[in-house]
């Protein structure tokens, strides 16, 4: 057996949450390898609406296997709130969540050290959620950080020392706060964790594997969020290619089968950093209002822009993408065309291929002619408009790559899987 990799192509929003629901059906287990709270996928099914953080999106799917993998960072306050409304709302999570031991801790200290950081560049301020991730993974990486294991461990002596060390950088930044609270709701949701299964989630996966059950890990943010491939600095802090889910969840390269691709038929992106197709005009707040571009954890609007293919076959790339899923296509039903672009100008010069530095790049477009019409009600790809399947195949062409699913509305119902080799 081999694990399936699902993630985003572009930066972050692409609509994962809903795949992963969609697909989890064919899977045994779903696995969660990178990321924190910054990280909202949104589900929509039975005229609800939820908004998962750090559990996997696999939750709501009868006794499915939901695992927590050791390259996820995990903030026992927000992740108590979160279980427990899933719970309150009928979904047992015990029975079903498992957590990597090796899982880092985001302290009440890192989020104060987040939003230290962050005043402290000022204007190069990159776009932070708040939620603490950057300072928990740069502690992991330096052999400071606390782990879910911990917790079982002298945790009161490890703890204390973990905030002292934060404490004294906040000194000198001369940075005020107050975590008294923060910190009561966070001791509370160290006690919670102790209810949950806590594994050795590189085992367990392996294990799985070798019993035969079917794996699908979910990722978290976008591939151009990554912070090796991403625009850096306007990144986050861990591995969000498919390569991440090697090292989330302790899986040899070779274990990988099909790496699902997820883009949207337009692009978006919160926060600070380059975007080269961003639109500032009325067709961009458009697209924002139709799309409903918010983020689902900080609620701060989503830049908008046309689908930016160089980006999506650089992405593709990295990831060895197997087979791509379109979301939000809906959005651009009313549109007379489209437009995607297909290349760079870099000082002048045409470029097909993602470049080191994307600042100060100029997209070059194509215009396809728009499908104007209501896909929202269709159910299979023999509904699709002739236009709409001409942008499939231009789609298609470009990115060297099949487009597996097509998404034409925020319900679980509104995915159609196309017959495509």
């Amino acid at each position: 057996m081999k694990v399936d990799v699902l993630l985003g192509l572009q930066w972050g929003d692409e609509g994962k949450g809903k795949v992963v629901d969609v697909l989890t059906p064919h899977y045994d287990v779903v696995a969660r390898f990178q990321g924190g709270p910054n990280a909202g996928h949104t589900l929509e099914f039975e005229g609800q609406k939820y908004v998962l953080r750090s559990i996997p999106s696999g939750i709501f799917q009868g006794d499915k296997i939901n695992i927590i993998g050791n390259g996820v960072v995990l903030d026992p306050a927000l992740f108590k709130a979160e279980a427990e409304a899933l719970e309150a709302s009928g979904h047992p999570l015990k029975e079903r969540l498992h957590i990597s031991r090796k899982a880092h801790l985001i302290l009440p200290t890192h989020r104060v050290l987040d939003a230290a950081y962050e005043a402290a560049k000022g204007d190069a301020k990159v776009g932070t959620t708040g939620k603490g991730i950057g300072p928990t993974y740069t502690d992991k990486v330096s052999r400071n950080g606390l782990r879910v294991g911990d917790i079982l461990h002298d945790f009161d002596r490890k703890y204390a020392a973990a905030k002292a060390r934060h404490e004294k950088i906040l000194k000198s930044l001369d940075y005020e706060y107050d975590i008294t609270e923060m910190e009561k709701q966070w001791m509370e949701g160290i006690e919670y964790l102790r209810q949950f299964h806590l594994v050795d989630s590189e085992h367990e996966v392996n294990n799985l594997l070798k019993a035969g059950k079917s794996i699908l890990c979910e990722g978290a943010q976008g591939t151009m969020l990554d912070v090796d491939f991403g625009s850096y600095p306007f990144v986050t802090s861990s591995n969000t290619i498919c390569a991440g889910a090697c090292t989330g969840l302790g899986l040899g390269p070779n274990k990988i089968g099909d790496v699902y691709g997820i883009m949207k038929a337009y692009c978006t992106r919160v926060g600070a950093g380059p975007f080269p197709t961003e639109l500032f005009d009325e067709t961009g707040k458009t697209i924002r209002d139709l799309g409903h571009e918010y983020g689902a954890v900080t609620g701060r609007e989503r830049r908008c822009g046309w689908v930016d293919l160089v980006a999506l076959r650089y992405a593709i790339m990295v990831n060895g993408v197997t087979k791509l899923i379109l979301m939000k296509s809906d959005v651009l039903d009313g549109f007379d065309t489209v437009k995607a672009c297909v290349a760079y100008k870099v000082n002048g010069e045409e470029v097909d291929y993602f470049p080191y530095d994307i600042t100060d790049v100029e997209p070059v477009y194509v215009e396809l002619p728009g499908w104007k019409t209501d896909m929202t009600r269709m159910t299979s790809e023999d509904e699709f408009p002739e236009e709409f399947n001409a942008y499939l195949s231009f789609l298609e062409e470009e990115l060297e790559t099949p487009i597996k699913i097509v998404s034409v509305g925020p319900d679980r119902e509104q995915t159609i899987e196309r017959y495509v080799d």
